[in-house]
């Protein structure tokens, strides 16, 4: 039977009950129960993350299990015609069984609308990893609902993608030690691990994170709401891209896991706060750990930085539950670490205002402009002319940008280099093309304005070893080529989209206007304005009727950026009137009409 992932709604918050089970490694660090203040700020998250499409309606998600149903139905008949070729006894394969499983977000609740499903395909030891991709491949093949079918046979954790009726997913496969596949198989059960090949070791690998994880939480419906939150929030601050070098889902979902057994009756409102105390404050590279580290005597490498010297050098580790415990993060850099803590420090500043009532939970879910963040970005073009050539290529490319951040902060004149893990179309016309901007800082020398700086060596490093992999792996063409420049900030529009530059002004004019008006007091300019009332002219007297659509929008941005600095209400209809408070209300009012901005 498929585990169903099902939750209650996200209006329900639980409210678990004192916990007499230790969770984690150490005491909870408060067992203090939510209080009603707690409750309503849960609801009003809730209500927040909806726009950002976070869950998924109950007809799609009664699809996907109607989906998952007839993929499991499949592997059984699969299986059982594979046991008839092989002549397995009648009395075996009436009871063979086989089992699709799941693991990542729709495992542990938090896809989101129209995601996809990571799923295995277990089976007993007579089946082969041949048969799998072979007949297996061949029966989905004929099935009328299967679309882009593809195998990736040759890939480190091998792999069957497809879309099923819509939904895409990947199937990975597991052949255990087994002469059937029980229905009640618990995959947590590290003892399935002997005699396994290595890639069904690493196969199983996601089902059983995924799988404790959900064991270790002392509430998981609290443990979802706030995993939730947390990867909407490092989505929105591009800090989402395990490959690049900042966390993926199975981290960011350890170290809400690990926020949650430290407060164990919290819900969901406290549980983000703690969240970004917490990893705020922590104390890299000492590792987070869900679990006491077991040993199952399989002789299988294992993250333990006193056995294995490159362990050592891991600098934000987190340390998978299940046997054999891997560091998660290996990607990340000092780069990258270190944006994500400042992150994290961001995180707890707005939250807590928040817990203040001083701002609202949309300000945690505001995306910051990162085109407008640095002064000096060095922008990275992947171009083939084949549509399946250039995806093939710009793979492989993301896959090693991680080493063009490395070779920069070795740089002894860059302090930091951030990576966007958005990438966007490139210039150039007549060929397929995807761009990257990684943000750099300098150091600050003493003495010198003007600094140059060659990143010839550092660039061409990493240019080297991508061609290399291609050529190494067969699949470079004369036309897959790389190119990199440095560019300063008011060059960027030359090269990006224009509505990514667009949307970059336009969030930037708002920010420093608010900057400006909240740091400075226009008491003068109140004391001369006889009427504190928004209209779109530049008089003084008077009132002026505006736009009903372009009122709503203004009082909703009003209120949620500038709630510190003034009140404003809506009156007579249309009309907009504005109680200013340290801050003139009017000019700012008079300027967003001027510039239009949405």
């Amino acid at each position: 039977m498929l585990v169903q992932t099902k939750e209650t709604t996200p209006f329900q918050v639980q409210t678990a009950q004192q916990t007499p089970k230790h969770y984690g490694i150490t005491s909870p660090i408060s067992l203090a129960l939510p209080k009603e203040a707690d409750l309503v700020l849960a609801r009003k998250l809730t209500e927040t993350l909806r726009p950002f499409a976070v869950f998924e309606e109950e007809l799609e998600l009664q699809r996907r299990i109607l989906v998952l149903g007839k993929l499991n139905t499949l592997v059984k008949v699969w299986i059982r015609e594979v046991s008839e070729v092989k002549n397995i006894p009648a009395s075996v394969i009436d009871n063979v069984g086989g089992k699709i499983f799941t693991f990542g977000s729709y495992r542990l609740g938090v896809h989101t609308k129209g995601a996809d499903i990571d799923a295995l395909c277990v089976v007993p030891r007579h089946v082969e990893r041949s048969d799998f991709f072979s007949s297996f491949y061949e029966k989905l093949k004929e099935q009328e609902e299967v679309k882009d079918l593809r195998a990736v046979e040759e890939a480190f954790v091998p792999v069957i993608k497809l879309s099923f009726d819509g939904i895409e997913i990947d199937i990975l496969f597991a052949r255990l030690a087994l002469q059937t596949i029980p229905e009640n198989l618990d995959l947590r059960d590290d003892g399935l691990l002997k005699n396994l090949d290595i890639r069904c070791i690493r196969s199983l690998n996601g089902c059983r994170v995924t799988d404790e994880i959900l064991h270790l939480v002392p509430n998981i419906e609290n443990f979802r709401l706030t995993l939730r939150a947390i990867k909407m929030w490092a989505k929105r601050h591009n800090i989402y891209s395990n490959i690049l070098g900042f966390l993926g889902g199975v981290s960011w979902a350890m170290l809400v896991a690990r926020t949650c057994q430290l407060y164990p009756n919290a819900v969901a409102s406290t549980l983000v706060h703690k969240f970004f105390l917490v990893f705020s404050k922590w104390e890299w590279p000492n590792p987070v750990l869900l679990k006491q580290p077991e040993d199952c005597n399989l002789n299988l490498p294992v993250w333990d930085p006193r056995v294995t010297p490159s362990d050592r050098y891991h600098l934000m580790p987190i340390i998978t539950p299940a046997y054999p415990q891997q560091n998660s993060t290996y990607n990340v850099s000092a780069s990258t670490r270190a944006i994500m803590v400042e992150e994290f420090k961001r995180g707890l500043a707005i939250t807590d205002e928040i817990l203040q009532n001083k701002a609202d939970w949309s300000k945690l879910f505001e995306a910051p402009n990162f085109f407008q963040k640095y002064k000096h970005y060095i922008v990275l073009l992947a171009s083939a002319q084949a549509e399946k050539q250039h995806l093939e290529w710009v793979g492989l490319v993301e896959s090693k940008i991680r080493i063009l951040v490395g070779n920069l902060e070795k740089n002894e004149f860059i302090t930091l280099a951030h990576v966007n893990p958005q990438s966007f179309p490139g210039p150039k016309e007549g060929t397929d093309n995807t761009m990257w901007v990684i943000g750099i800082v300098f150091k600050k020398m003493e003495g010198s304005e003007n600094l140059n700086v060659d990143l010839t060596f550092d660039i061409q490093t990493f240019t080297d070893t991508v061609y290399r992999q291609a050529i190494s792996s067969k699949m470079f063409e004369q036309d897959m080529k790389i190119t990199a420049m440095h560019v300063k900030r008011k060059q960027l529009q030359q090269l990006l989209p224009k509505m990514a530059i667009q949307r970059s002004k336009r969030k930037a004019s708002v920010h420093l206007l608010l900057c400006k008006y909240a740091e400075q007091s226009f008491q003068n300019v109140e004391q001369n304005l006889s009427t504190p009332e928004a209209k779109c002219s530049g008089e003084t007297d008077g009132r002026v009727a505006v736009d009903p659509a372009v009122m709503a929008i203004c009082s909703y941005f009003l209120l949620q950026k500038c709630q510190n600095f003034y009140s404003l209400h809506p009156s007579q209809g249309s009309r907009l009137t504005f109680e200013s408070s340290g801050t003139s209300a009017t000019k700012f009012y008079r300027w967003w009409c001027q510039e239009q901005i949405w």
